[in-house]
């Protein structure tokens, strides 16, 4: 390392064996003896230029003119010349002839000349792409002549290369010498190697060797002449063969000419100074100029300045020719954001122009600083990326997603701002696919169960959507512990009815990952009960939902009955279409979200926020979901699901207000403090053994012997028909439907299955709307009878029976105070 250090510092080196490039195929043109290699490195396979002059002997006059510009490239940098990397010289030996050779290694670059070939630009672009070219040799000129008091004495179309961003770079400084004007009366020649330059590339000071003349004019005399053939030479698309081509002016814009008459004047002190050439405002200041000037120094703008270029951008990159745009505003615009100096709004652009590459260029030249943004703390710019997620989410890698986008993202999730949280539930649907399962269970759940019980109502519909669009890509464990719980328990029991629609969807369509056991006791009961939902979607939904379930079951009774193994399958084939249903749902809801310039970021109002989330959270089912339009701070939409669920979904008696208190005060994922089913405790017996049990040996006190016989006449045939079928009240239940009345809900067959048998002397119930002192329901409030109560066993001889197993989710410890 310390060797190479040397020869870069020296410019010299041992030999060709110690260069560090590795020398390719040569170019068609090069300046003068010069012959211009591609070359590479051979640490890391970088592309590199590599310039080569020989000579018979290490004192040939080229090699030492060769010597010379290695000197100067070497000690001048600015950034239109050419970047001097590295140097040697070296004998090669041609057969038995030895050869000396100079290397030059610098950026990559290629002749201008090729590459306008390259590039056949016309019109209106060509002139563009030609007065930014011009205005950076004219930068490199004036630099050296006027900065530096040093005269190139070869400007001309072969000492110009363009770089792989498409600037134009000055090089061959072998003619390269410092203006003397000291001894103005002196002869001596100031340019030693002038007999390189060619006789119509010289002005007439030069050609004469007039070194007189030459002292007494500018500095710039000579260079700003070679400025006119240089110009010349691009328009005519001819190389100069004699001066007196330069008269011809056709091909010369007419905006530029006046500039290219002062530039070839025959009197060198009225020669136009390099540095004067780029003021021409009609020429120099066009749209291609203006917008690479503007994004070199875009750290010297304001913040309006800024939004108001990036907004106009994309219209001006549709007129720019496309190369350009993509080879030099593109790295550009990419190093700007990635360095925080440019606006949110040049994501956009970014991502537009990004859209024009190949899918290869793109993942090197773009998604690596799209990951670097994803570390922003301008939340502009995150929304800026959730929005376009869907864009360049496909070229993320599973590692990157999982090691460097996620954790930035998940952020988002309990951010302030509804919108954002929005956001970043959508994003979701693309970055989930690629997220380790580690991921999924140890953060992504945790984060949806608190989103399922946010405060804006479209954010827990669009989270329940995510959930069955993601459940392919949990492992089995965790689909069972957590669908169910998050469609019945959350969902089906929400109280904006999108949101209870969404989880009939996803119960659907996630329906091949649950077995028998699950459909026929959790998600049956709690889908039945929303056939009369208030909502007449969630009521269409809940009937297509337990059409598709009972289906199944049928399907497997079936299979249990004749052994048919075809069945379940059916039943799969069937789902396939309520799955493309649900995916275009969510997709449907995330492309059609606003700009982020239409949903403007609150700055601390939460009222705000919760507005401006609503407002954009329009969730559209192509199958008749409703749209979410409304804010949540309206209750006017909030309609409340039926009551039945409550009593049986394992979560007890959770209030529709009170859902988010519960869920929050666990630090688990959210869905594990629901018990499996077969770990709960054995179910209490069924209503109707209890009624039967209270019934039949009760003696009325005798102060209440004495009754109209008109009312007992009731009681006695309800007691003849429990007589008749004991059974009967279990397996034929008839629930109620006003869940307001008292009397109601110790009816209410759901109500009554999660209320245990008293262990006390019960309360007396509140007053009923109907007052009837012989109801047969009042017995069970009433206070214990004076006499012990005969067992069912021996007063009816059928023997104790056994506890029959209750339908749906059980209660964890808890107790219903519906009847009491």
């Amino acid at each position: 390392m310390f060797k190479f250090l040397k020869e870069v510092v020296s410019g010299s080196g041992s030999g060709l064996k110690d260069l560090p490039y590795t020398i390719g195929e040569p170019y068609s043109t090069a300046w003068g003896s010069w012959t211009h290699h591609r070359g590479t490195s051979k640490d890391d396979g970088s592309p590199v230029s590599i310039f080569s002059l020989s000579g018979s002997n290490a004192q040939d006059r080229h090699l030492a003119a060769g010597r010379n510009g290695v000197k100067r490239l070497r000690t001048v940098r600015h950034p239109n010349i050419l970047s001097f990397l590295h140097s040697t010289e070296a004998e090669v030996f041609d057969g038995s002839t030895a050869k000396h050779t100079i290397y030059i290694v610098t950026e990559p670059v290629m002749p201008l000349s090729e590459k306008l070939k390259e590039l056949k630009l016309e019109g209106t672009q060509r002139d563009e792409y030609y007065a930014w070219g011009l205005h950076q040799i004219s930068k490199a000129v004036s630099f050296l002549n006027n900065d530096c008091k040093l005269v190139h004495g070869n400007v001309c179309l072969a000492s110009v290369v363009v770089t792989q961003t498409l600037d134009w770079k000055l090089h061959a400084f072998d003619v390269l010498s410092e203006f003397d004007s000291s001894n103005e009366a002196s002869n001596n020649p100031m340019l030693q190697f002038e007999w390189l330059v060619g006789s119509q590339y010289k002005p007439m000071e030069l050609s004469k060797s007039d070194w007189a003349t030459i002292r007494k004019s500018p500095p710039w005399s000579i260079d700003s002449w070679g400025l006119g053939c240089l110009i010349y030479e691009l328009f005519s698309g001819m190389k100069l063969a004699k001066t007196e081509e330069l008269r011809n002016i056709a091909s010369i814009p007419k905006s530029l000419l006046p500039d290219y008459q002062r530039l070839l004047s025959s009197m060198p002190s009225r020669r136009l100074n390099p540095s004067k050439l780029t003021e021409n405002g009609e020429y120099f200041h066009n749209k291609l100029v203006e917008t690479i000037h503007f994004m070199e120094i875009l750290n010297l703008k304001d913040s309006v300045e800024k939004d108001t270029f990036f907004r106009k951008l994309p219209n001006i990159a549709e007129q720019l020719p496309r190369q350009i745009v993509l080879k030099k505003l593109l790295p550009l615009l990419a190093s700007s954001l990635e360095f925080g100096s440019a606006a949110a709004s040049a994501l956009t652009v970014l991502l537009k122009m990004g859209s024009w590459l190949p899918v290869d260029e793109f993942n090197v030249k773009v998604l690596p600083t799209i990951v670097k943004l994803f570390a922003s703390n301008d939340r502009a710019i995150r929304v800026g990326l959730l929005q376009h997620v869907d864009q360049f989410g496909e070229s993320l890698t599973s590692q990157i997603v999982d090691e460097q986008v996620f954790p930035h993202v998940a952020t988002g999730f309990s951010d302030t701002s509804a919108f954002l949280r929005e956001l970043t539930l959508k994003s979701m649907l693309v970055l989930a696919p690629k997220l380790s399962q580690r991921t999924i269970s140890g953060s992504l759940l945790k984060y949806l169960s608190k989103l399922q019980v946010d405060e804006e109502p479209a954010i827990r519909t669009n989270t329940t959507i995510l959930l069955g669009n993601i459940a392919s890509y949990m492992n089995e464990g965790t689909r069972k512990r957590v669908l169910i719980n998050a469609f019945t328990v959350r969902a089906l029991r929400d109280t904006f009815p999108p949101a209870r629609a969404a989880g009939l969807m996803a119960l659907s369509i996630t329906s091949s990952y649950y077995d028998m056991t699950e459909v026929a006791t959790r998600i049956l009961p709690n889908v039945v009960v929303l056939t009369i939902d208030p909502d007449g979607d969630v009521r269409t939904k809940a009937f297509q939902a337990v059409d598709q379930f009972l289906l199944i079951a049928r399907q497997n009774h079936e299979k249990l009955t004749t052994g048919d193994s075809l069945g379940a399958e059916i039943a799969g084939i069937q789902l396939n279409p309520g799955h493309a249903g649900l995916l275009g749902w969510a997709m449907s809801s995330l492309t059609q979200k606003g700009k982020a310039s239409e949903h403007p970021l609150p700055s601390g109002n939460t009222n705000n926020v919760v507005s401006a989330s609503s407002d954009a959270s329009a969730v559209i089912n192509s199958q008749g979901v409703a749209a979410v339009q409304a804010a949540s701070t309206s209750s006017s939409l909030d309609q409340p699901s039926p009551p039945s669920p409550r009593s049986v979904d394992g979560w007890g008696e959770l209030d529709d207000g009170n859902l988010h208190d519960d869920i929050h005060d666990s630090d688990k994922e959210g869905w594990d403090d629901v018990d499996p089913l077969e770990e709960q405790k054995p179910p209490p017996p069924s209503l109707t053994n209890i009624q039967a049990a209270q019934k039949r040996p009760v003696v009325q006190p005798k102060q209440q012997a004495t009754v109209n016989p008109s009312r007992t006449q009731p009681t006695v045939k309800a007691l003849k028909a429990e007589d008749d079928d004991l059974w009967g009240s279990i397996s034929a239940p008839v629930p109620k439907t006003a869940p307001n009345s008292s009397h109601n809900d110790v009816d209410d067959l759901w109500g009554s299955i999660a209320a245990p048998p008293p262990k006390s002397a019960t309360k007396p119930l509140k007053p009923a709307v109907v007052n009837d002192d012989a109801d047969p329901w009042a017995a069970i409030a009433a206070p214990p009878p004076t006499t012990k109560a005969k067992p069912l066993s021996l007063g009816r001889g059928r023997g104790t029976k056994p506890a029959q197993p209750k339908l749906g989710a059980q209660k964890i410890g808890r107790t219903s105070s519906s009847g009491m």
